[in-house]
């Protein structure tokens, strides 16, 4: 057997990671907050990159265009990617058109938990003394309005008497909303029943001793233990079901509780669906033209003119990677509405399966891409304001091989047949899977506990009703 060195000619294609590559991919995956804040850093960063100033009606725009020349890969004019459309709809830049009825009805974001209770501070309090022990207090309050610090170290680290500190405390906890500054559940609940002047003996011993049998539906336990009939049980606790058990939920301020901006906007205009993109929240980026004499005289330094493209180069990246999200995003989007207009027409019940594969095969892109571009966005349509991801669902076999209804369609069906159960004995999982079973849905016990836990229904003992 010969051993020897040689030479040998092959072609292959391989997908090199260059930075505008990874720089389209994360702009791609950012939902249009997120991106907003990027595009504001490189603003801030990039000399050559500049905001397009929009000029008003009857006033003609008199900038002067980036030399096409120096564009290698150019961008598609905003008139030409304006004709793409859907079922007679059309992609537009959403500062195009009329504000939508999402724009008419959303409220202004309002204060936090920490500014609302700082205002009432301020009004209670006018000690300087107090007002500082409060101030501190209310920071160490969390995003569900409990105390997470005790009152012994809450005097250590502001170095005054634990009763100042303890009196601040009560004070606060006297505030709005209800419940805010307790230690735990049973101090919250037991707060709003004293405001409410619906606090009794019996309510506080459950409270304070029998919250994990609440929880579980342990009401004869709670009865023995009392002395009372399981009827009068069943009416203190649905009391306290009625509490808020995070009075801090709800304000403004706090990421979750922002209101969310959707990514794209379905409306339905003269009984067709328009899609559009909602990048109105984008300023419209161009290159400064000021800098190109730079590159284009020849006394220029060296260093200047390499600065110079390589800021350039970097403007232009980005600039063609916002419009390919854009584009992208309308696509993918486009794919979900033809596919999912039952549901636009009908409601909840007409959600059919759909994958990432399915859009991907559509749309003629790759599934990543469809993943990205559906990550952490919001589309605000005629039935509300609903995550990308929602319209996605593998759906569930049916008991006579008919096409697979999305879970989306089977958990309303759940939940009327729990409203519809005798609260004296309501039913089972089992009991669930077997009345679906009648429809034509097969269903595990086990997957209808998973969607009645997705409901947010509780289980048979916790829902069975004693008076």
């Amino acid at each position: 057997m010969r051993v020897g060195l040689g030479q040998q000619i092959e072609q292959a294609q391989r997908l090199v990671m260059t930075p505008e590559l990874r720089q389209a991919i994360a702009i791609l995956q950012m939902n249009t907050l997120e991106l907003s804040i990027f595009v504001e850093g490189e603003l801030a960063q990039n000399p050559l990159l500049e905001t397009l100033e929009v000029p008003s009606e009857g006033e003609t725009e008199t900038r002067e265009s980036f030399d096409p020349a120096l564009l290698r890969d150019p961008v598609p004019e905003r008139a030409e990617l304006a004709d793409r459309s859907y079922d007679g709809g059309e992609s537009r830049r959403r500062d195009d058109v009329e504000p939508s009825r999402f724009e008419r009805e959303t409220p202004a974001l309002g204060p936090s938990l920490q500014e609302h209770l700082e205002l009432q501070l301020r009004l209670a309090i006018s000690d300087g003394l107090r007002r500082r022990v409060g101030e501190y207090i209310i920071g160490n309050i969390d995003e569900k309005g409990y105390l997470r610090i005790t009152a012994t170290e809450i005097a250590a680290a502001a170095s005054v008497g634990e009763k100042i500190v303890r009196e601040m405390i009560e004070t606060i906890q006297s505030f709005d909303p209800p419940g805010v500054g307790a230690g735990d559940l049973a101090e919250c609940l037991r707060i709003q029943l004293s405001q409410q002047g619906r606090l009794t003996p019996h309510l506080e011993r459950i409270l304070a001793e029998h919250l994990p049998d609440v929880a579980a539906g342990r009401l004869h336990r709670i009865a023995q233990r009392l002395k009372l009939t399981v009827g009068e049980v069943q009416a203190m606790v649905d009391r306290i079901r009625e509490l808020d058990p995070k009075p801090g939920v709800g304000f403004g301020g706090e990421r979750e509780n922002r209101p969310l901006l959707p990514d794209v906007i379905i409306e339905k205009v003269d009984g067709d669906y328009v899609i559009l993109v909602n990048d109105g929240a984008l300023p419209r980026l161009t290159v400064n033209r000021t800098y190109r004499r730079i590159l284009q005289e020849e006394g220029s330094a060296r260093e200047a003119k390499q600065y110079v493209e390589d800021r350039l180069n970097s403007a232009l990246s980005l600039i063609r990677a916002i419009e390919q999200r854009r584009l992208t995003l309308y696509k993918v989007v486009s794919v979900i509405l033809e596919w999912q207009r039952p549901f636009f027409e009908q409601g909840l019940t007409a959600l059919k399966p759909l994958t990432l594969r399915d859009v991907a095969q559509q749309a003629g892109v790759h599934e990543s891409t469809v993943s990205r571009s559906v990550a952490r966005k919001y589309a605000q349509t005629p039935r509300g304001l609903f995550e990308l991801k929602f319209f996605f669902d593998h759906g569930v076999r049916t008991a006579v091989g008919q096409e697979n209804p999305a879970s989306g369609a089977i958990k309303p069906l759940i939940r009327q047949l729990v409203e519809a159960e005798d609260k004296r004995h309501p039913l089972s999982d089992q009991k669930i899977a077997e009345a679906l079973c009648e429809r034509g849905i097969s269903l595990s016990r086990r997957t209808v506990a998973k969607y009645r836990d997705e409901l947010g229904i509780p289980a048979t003992t916790q829902r069975r009703r004693y008076n």
